[in-house]
């Protein structure tokens, strides 16, 4: 932006507004052309704003009317004594200026043509070459995450700041204590931030016990000493290490891990997505009744002398939005087109009631698609497989694993599909060795007792060997025969084995997509199981939907495709999640940084001296042999295989299993090995051009290595003299910030967010899921199958509480304004009282016990959640009354309420009108009181009421 307008500001002047004022105000209607009537919408905008300025305010907007107020032109660094112009990743900045300059211009010709702006805002912003030749001779500074060439600028010095992320302990106190007591001895600045008062006393009690004393201060220190640790009460989203300078700050997600929920409350996947979607300030967001805006931060306004939070968004021009924090279910991130800055909707004239309309006619479509599915899937009758056997639990036992709570419930799930009559589509995702075959061989094994037969499909050969190898090893001492299918097989011994499973000969087979194949017949399929679905192509995937619509079908996957998320989203699939982390295990230490021989030389010589080997990934069949030539001759005394996709039958099984015996320490491979061996030595990985590569596909390369209880190191390099995309520097960013255990459903999402999430059944559609924002679009669909089904949700309703109490989070609470946000996230997803529960014993954990203003937010989510499910969408407070109405909107079965609110009489009564109104009553008690005490009532009446309806079913 500039400056434009009035005479040049006297030396030391920076106060642009007075000088407006007493400049510029004066003449600025005289500058209004003839054709702005006194009525129009810019004359009554343009008196408003030269009021506040009248007045000594800076109103939103006010900005736009510096070409009328002033002559002259700035930027704001000629308001400053000798500035550093600081340019972050100027590679985009060029593209994103020159972009937001078109746009500019766009809506100013358009606003023109409304008569919503003047001639002279046209020169309001500068270009990128215009802002640049302003900038030059100035001290100006460049920062990038990866060191790359500029060509605006000549850089006279580089620094490097190498910093990288802590380790991820997900409450792992041993191996912290264990880092504590290195960097001690090594004389490091450490600070372990807690979050909270108590969670830091706990820390220090529970380092002590591990032989690693740190002390909690409750004040941060002006400095910290090398080599004394402290634990302070403070916040920040990830920890980082300064291997340089000796300083290491580890952060509370860092030590107990992200989003940490009780085992009891398993997190379904909204509660993912919106841990996963916290709001930043310039975040663009989606208000599911007013539209798409930019988040500002959060605001505390005050009301008839009570306080309350708001998300403070902009919309377009100078329309804002207060939403209440109560009210925050209703605010998601907008996530659309990848690499498009969505249009700001107005406030006022129907123009996202529109937007949402027009969506709505398109789903419509998409709806009967997917009640057709429905229908099909509810229609078909499936196998219903018998209960557990004794050497069911016989195979169990043999796991040589204590099972996580996580695969207990995946295993749960599934037998619980497979039992009942109807067709199972179950989505299984886990990270890499989270235990996601030993789920499926679970499955399988049921499979196979009830006299079914099981196929298992797999992507590549080397992976159908892998699994081949797991089940003989498992499934010993059982009588399950096992066979593969693949390329490695001879024509004869493929149709030997064909032939046998057309006979019944055979239990399992495992495959690749040489199981979808015409001439492959099968006695009695019961399950089938597909590892990694998204490796496959249009071909396979339709075979495999064929197949699905007669057997009962388990996915597995480590990062599902946008795609695949979306449709176990909208509820097409189920969808098991596996979180839990293994035991003594490291996050893989991710690296992107530009090719250098030098880098490669050292990596390796690095994991061959501590006895490992190392994966180096060339994607390139045709310069594989030259890459070869080049390892040889800059680590000669590594003993170095090739291995790729076009080598004949079974020379890739012959190198791989060699590399996995260790008569080789590097593998130079292409993405072959995405879905390979184990190979537990295998704990350095290099891969080159890694811009490349999809967001998935990196993270499963990373799960090459890592795979026992040493530290494992990735390495993915870029062409220094390559300019990377911006989707492609956006999932360089994401891998390397996604190291700890269990971001592959995070990285899933990411890779959601950067490619945008394309469609359900077709991509025409996709215009209009940017249009609103993929959460919505979700949710439109998910409300326009259960309207064409005849479904009622009464949670459908919308309960707005207006009550005059103090309902906040203090800022000396939370500190941390993305901490609050995530808090009032969860607070406003309350919907029950385990939710509640669980809820301020999070808080009591991270921040210590909550205050009166935070009990009345708390209170109030609950009350709204407990109106909602009866139908109400308004309560306030009058004398000592509590009135909650009813509304119109609703189908409200009143004899079940009367029924219900039958057991309260000392505090409820119904009273008659339209719309009808519950009142909750105690005598001469304050608004809070009669909030504590409805919500407690209500339980109880929603309990009753609830299941008077399942009675009236009955």
């Amino acid at each position: 932006m500039k400056l434009t307008g009035g005479d040049e500001p006297e030396e030391g002047e920076a106060e642009v507004a007075p000088k407006a004022r007493r400049k510029g105000v004066g003449r600025a209607i005289v500058q209004m052309p003839d054709r702005v009537t006194v009525g129009s919408a810019l004359r009554r905008n343009f008196e408003n704003v030269l009021e506040a300025l009248r007045t000594g305010r800076m109103p939103d907007g006010a900005d736009s009317l510096l070409p009328v107020l002033l002559d002259y032109e700035h930027t704001p660094a000629d308001y400053l004594a000798d500035p550093i112009v600081v340019f972050d990743q100027p590679d985009r900045l060029r593209e994103r200026c020159e972009n937001r300059f078109l746009e500019f211009r766009e809506r100013y010709a358009d606003a023109l043509e409304r008569q919503e702006a003047l001639p002279c805002q046209s020169e309001l912003l500068l270009s990128y070459d215009a802002l640049l030749e302003k900038l030059s001779g100035r001290t100006t500074l460049l920062t990038n995450m990866f060191m790359r060439t500029e060509p605006d600028f000549k850089p006279q010095a580089l620094i490097k700041l190498e910093c990288r992320n802590a380790a991820a302990y997900q409450g792992n106190v041993k191996e912290l204590a264990r880092d504590l007591n290195r960097w001690k001895e090594a004389g490091w600045t450490v600070a372990l931030l807690a979050g909270g008062t108590a969670r830091g006393e706990r820390l220090q009690g529970a380092l002590t016990t591990q032989g690693s004393a740190a002390p909690f201060v409750t004040e941060p220190p002006q400095t910290l000493a090398p080599g004394e640790p402290v634990i302070l009460p403070l916040t920040l989203n990830r920890g980082f290490l300064y291997p340089e300078i000796r300083f290491a700050v580890v952060a509370e997600s860092d030590i107990y891990g992200i989003n940490r929920q009780k085992s009891r409350a398993r997190a379904n996947t909204g509660e993912k997505i919106a841990a996963f979607t916290d709001l930043k300030l310039g975040d663009y967001v989606v208000h599911e009744n007013h539209g798409i805006g930019q988040y500002m931060g959060m605001v505390r306004l005050a009301s008839d002398g009570t306080y309350r939070d708001f998300l403070h968004i902009r919309y377009q021009g100078s329309d804002k939005l207060y939403v209440p924090t109560d009210q925050l279910d209703r605010v998601q991130k907008y996530i659309g087109s990848e690499g498009e800055a969505p249009k700001l909707n107005r406030l006022s004239g129907g123009e996202w009631q529109r937007q949402k309309s027009k969506v709505r006619q398109s789903i419509q479509a998409i709806a009967g698609d997917l009640l057709k599915l429905y229908a099909q899937r509810e229609s078909i009758p499936g196998y219903a497989f018998d209960p557990d056997t004794p050497w069911q639990r016989e195979f169990e036992d043999g796991f040589p694993y204590e099972e996580t709570p996580d695969q207990l419930a995946a295993i749960e799930d599934i037998k619980r599909d497979m039992e009942k009559p109807k067709i199972m589509d179950r989505l299984l995702c886990g990270d890499v060795g989270y235990g996601k075959t030993e789920v499926a061989l679970r499955a399988i094994f049921k499979c196979v007792m009830s006299g079914k037969q099981a196929a298992m499909l797999a992507p590549t050969t080397i992976l159908v060997q892998q699994h081949y190898a797991t089940m003989l090893n498992r499934f010993a001492g059982f009588p399950i025969r096992v066979e593969t299918i693949s390329r490695f097989k001879t024509a004869a011994e493929q149709k030997q084995i064909i032939e046998k499973l057309k006979t019944g000969e055979l239990d399992v087979v495992v495959g690749t997509h040489r199981l979808l194949a015409k001439d492959v017949r099968f006695k009695d399929l019961g399950l089938l199981v597909v590892d990694e679905e998204q490796r496959f192509g249009v071909t396979h995937k339709e075979a495999i939907k064929q197949m699905k619509r007669s057997v009962d079908v388990l996915t597995l996957t480590a990062t599902p495709i946008p795609r695949t998320l979306h449709m176990s989203m909208v509820g097409i699939r189920d969808m098991s999640l596996l979180q839990s982390p293994p035991e003594e295990r490291y996050p893989v230490q991710t690296y992107v940084v530009e090719y250098s021989d030098g880098l490669v030389r050292d990596a390796i010589l690095r994991e061959l001296s501590r006895g490992g080997q190392v994966y180096v990934l060339h994607n390139r069949v045709q310069t594989i042999e030259v890459m070869y030539a080049r390892l040889k001759k800059l680590v000669p005394e590594a003993r170095i295989a090739i291995g790729h996709g076009q080598m004949r039958e079974h020379a890739l099984e012959d190198v791989m299993l060699d590399f996995y015996d260790g008569k080789f320490d590097v593998l130079l491979c292409t993405t072959i090995i995405e879905a390979g061996l184990d190979v537990p030595r295998a704990n350095t990985l290099i891969v080159c051009d890694a811009d490349r590569f999809g967001l998935s596909q990196l993270y499963q390369l990373r799960g090459r290595v890592g795979r026992s209880n040493r530290l494992a190191y990735a390495y993915l390099t870029v062409n220094p003299s390559k300019v990377l995309t911006e989707a492609a520097d956006k999932r360089l960013a994401a891998i390397r910030e996604f190291t700890e255990f269990g971001s592959g459903f995070r990285v899933a999402m990411r890779d959601l967010e950067i490619r945008g999430a394309g469609n359900l059944l077709g991509s025409e559609q996709s215009g209009f899921m940017a249009s609103v924002g993929y959460d919505l679009y979700v949710k439109m669909i998910e409300e326009t199958v259960r309207e064409m089904r005849g479904d009622v949700n009464q949670d459908d309703i919308e309960t707005r509480v207006d009550l005059k109490i103090d309902a906040y989070l203090p800022q000396e609470y939370i500190a941390n304004d993305l901490l609050r946000v995530e808090m009032y996230k969860k607070i406003a997803s309350i919907r029950n009282r385990d939710n509640r529960d669980d809820l301020i014993e999070e808080l009591i954990d991270r921040f210590g016990d909550p205050n009166r203003p935070v009990m009345n937010l708390i209170d109030i989510a609950h009350l709204k959640a407990l109106c909602s499910r009866l139908g109400i969408d308004y309560v306030t407070c009058r004398a000592d009354e509590l009135i909650m109405r009813f509304s119109m909107a609703a189908d409200i079965d009143l004899l079940r309420v009367l029924e219900a609110v039958r057991d309260f009489p000392q505090y409820l009564r119904v009273k008659g009108g339209n719309p009808p109104e519950l009142i909750y009553y105690e005598r001469h008690k304050d608004a809070e009181t009669l909030l504590r005490g409805a919500v407690k009532v209500m339980e109880g009446v929603a309990e009753r009421f609830e299941a008077n309806g399942e009675a009236e079913r009955d």
